[in-house]
This record gives C-alpha cells, sequence and structure tokens, in this order.
C-alpha cells in the first residue's frame, strides 16, 4: 500500500500536474500552428516565389518516377527525395519558435514589472501598534 500512497503523491506534485497540462495544451497549440503554417504563411510563400507549392516539391530518386505528378502519386511509383515537405517542416519550427519566444518574452517583461513595483509594506498589527505605544510612553517618561 505504501507504494500506491507514494505514487499518488508523486503524481499528484504540482510539477507533474504542469508538465501534463504543458502536453495537452502543447498539442493543440501544434495544430493551431500547423494551420497557420499550412493554411496561411505557405500559399501567401508559394505565391511570392511563383504559384508554387511546395507541399509536392521533389527530386525523383527512380528513373521509374516521372516529374511533373503530385507528390504522393510519385511516391506510390518509386523513391524520391521530397524536399518540399522538409521546407514546410522547417518554417513550421521557425514560427512555432518565433511565437515561443514572444510569449516567453512577454513573461519575463511581466516579471520584471512585478518585480520593479514597490511593495507596500504591511500594516502594523494590534500587538505591534501596543508595543509601539508603550515603547513611545516608555521613552517619553525617561526623557523627563
Amino acid at each position: 500500500m505504501g507504494m500506491m500512497k507514494e505514487f499518488k503523491e508523486f503524481a499528484m506534485r504540482g510539477n507533474v500536474m504542469d508538465l501534463a497540462i504543458g502536453i495537452i495544451i502543447g498539442g493543440a497549440f501544434t495544430g493551431i500552428v500547423n494551420s497557420v503554417v499550412n493554411d496561411l504563411v505557405m500559399p501567401v510563400v508559394g505565391k511570392a516565389v511563383g504559384n508554387m507549392d511546395f507541399s509536392n516539391l521533389y527530386v525523383p530518386l527512380s528513373s521509374e518516377v516521372p516529374t511533373g505528378l503530385a507528390l504522393e502519386e510519385a511516391r506510390k511509383i518509386g523513391a524520391v527525395f521530397a524536399y518540399g515537405n522538409f521546407i514546410t517542416v522547417l518554417l513550421n519550427f521557425l514560427i512555432l519558435a518565433f511565437i515561443i519566444f514572444l510569449i516567453v518574452k512577454g513573461i519575463n517583461s511581466l516579471k520584471r514589472q512585478k518585480a520593479a513595483a514597490p511593495s507596500v509594506p504591511p500594516a502594523p498589527t494590534k500587538e505591534e501598534v501596543l508595543l509601539t505605544e508603550i515603547r513611545d510612553s516608555l521613552h517619553h517618561i525617561a526623557s523627563k
């Protein structure tokens, strides 16, 4: 029974829960980034370089594969060097890294603002007020 208790303590630790939440949000964030890259960025980049679709860029590695086929059709016929897919994945990574950089930069900025804000000292407790009054009274009596 001690092992189950120890496992429960481990699983419910703050760091483990934070990690689990991070993985779940990361999975959802990956879908968003893929959509941004595939649906928004890549068409613009493709248009900028001459209506090119990066996902279908490849070099046939077999003489049986004719040029001009869609990548999936070419793969069915023979081996291909699909560098267009690599370009897409590389852009995914760069966009994701940039977005994470902006998020971390924003969080660090908020932390610096919070650290720079002057903290208000807590109000004295009733005991502290009473002791201060006693001290001041004793000081007043002693100075006479």
